[in-house]
């Protein structure tokens, strides 16, 4: 059988003109994808800008659906979704991200820093912190120890937060040797709590080695050696702290007083703090002043030479605290209007002997290492709210 080439003439140019039919259907379909695209993505945009996030979230899916392959789209969405507090959605447009294996790894972890965040802003401490973890070696990876940092000292894990706090001093991101101190104490704490003194001082001396400069071990080992009788052990203490962190010497004052009483040393104490009275006036000082001096020999006998002091504090600036407290003491000329009197200045005094913590203003009547507020550390100065 003879092979007819008419059909292989004829059976080209029809190829060809089929070939560039399709070709330019395709064309035309992609060109018209492509302007639904951007102008979806524009629109989306645009209500961004409005501030109208339900508009924009339609859009963005819109233009998700056009081109399902575009990365900055996904990210947006879920950005979106993750601002609106819809944390479920935003942790499945970064989960889909995750998923693609065409992604390249630059969006991988930027991906896997979204979905961290999205478990954050959640609440989802343990599905974050896992999150997080994966971002070591990344361009993500300080941010990543920062947060793992917070969820660790928010869950109260000590020893996390040690590890953590170390990575990052070592890696040159900050000095975290006084938050490790911190971290060392809060564990001492459980063990005092637990009956396990001995395992406490191990733990505070270790806070001392790795931050001399904090005064907040200095001061636990004080109470500590006070509470097993040792006063001499404790007083040594005190003066270091005076030594090396002069200014919380007001949260030790009533320590001072509780010392030189237990252990006889009124002279000596009383001394030592009317010298530090002298370099910086303290109200908790002033009491403890006042506290030691009623129990030394008057003076003049018959008078209450003790509550001079606030006298003297009131010479050298104005307070409410003190004056309220040297008038409790007072006898007026219509006494029987002395309670009345010494109650209202009592509650006009009362908020101005709070702490306040210097990073959000969170008051309160004790002082904290670790605001419950905003969670920063060493945030309270030593001093009441009328001595700022």
């Amino acid at each position: 059988m003879e092979f007819d080439l008419t059909w292989i003439l004829l059976g080209l140019p029809l190829a060809f003109i089929l070939g560039w039919g399709a070709s330019r259907l395709d064309l035309r379909q992609l060109r018209a994808q492509n302007r639904d695209a951007p102008k979806a993505y524009f629109k989306g945009l645009n209500f961004l800008l409005n501030e109208q996030q339900d508009k924009a979230i339609d859009a963005f899916i819109e233009a998700v659906q056009n081109d399902p392959d575009t990365s900055e789209l996904h990210f947006a969405l879920g950005n979106l979704f993750r601002r609106r507090g819809e944390y479920d959605r935003a942790v499945r447009v970064h989960e889909h991200l995750l998923s693609r294996g065409d992604l390249s790894g630059a969006d991988r972890d930027r991906a896997q820093h979204a979905l961290a965040l999205d478990f954050l802003k959640a609440g989802l401490l343990d599905r974050a912190e896992d999150a997080l973890a994966r971002l070591e070696g990344t361009a993500f990876e300080g941010e990543a120890r920062l947060a793992r940092l917070a969820i660790f000292e928010r869950s109260r894990d000590w020893p996390q937060a040690a590890s953590v706090a170390r990575r990052m001093h070592a890696a040159g991101q900050g000095d975290f040797s006084t938050r490790q101190a911190h971290y060392l104490c809060e564990q001492a704490q459980s063990q005092r709590a637990a009956g396990d003194n001995a395992g406490a001082v191990a733990l505070l001396e270790q806070a001392l080695a790795a931050a001399p400069q904090a005064a907040r071990a200095r001061l636990e080992l004080a109470r500590i050696a006070q509470q097993a009788g040792n006063s001499a052990e404790a007083l040594g203490t005190l003066r270091e702290l005076r030594a090396q962190a002069p200014a919380a010497l007001p949260l030790a004052a009533a320590l001072f007083a509780e010392i030189a009483r237990t252990s006889g040393r009124e002279a000596e104490v009383l001394e030592l703090l009317t010298g530090y009275y002298a370099e910086a006036p303290s109200l908790d000082v002033l009491d403890a002043i006042v506290a030691l001096s009623a129990s030394e020999p008057k003076a003049i006998p018959g008078t209450d030479d003790s509550r001079m002091w606030y006298l003297r504090h009131l010479e050298r600036e104005p307070s409410l605290v003190a004056a309220a407290k040297w008038l409790a003491g007072e006898r007026l000329e219509h006494e029987e209007f002395h309670p009345q009197i010494q109650a209202a200045l009592d509650t006009a005094a009362r908020p101005l002997t709070r702490y306040r913590c210097a990073a959000c203003g969170f008051e309160a009547r004790q002082h904290f290492w670790h605001c419950p507020g905003c969670q920063a550390w060493d945030s309270y100065p030593a001093k009441r709210v009328e001595e700022l």
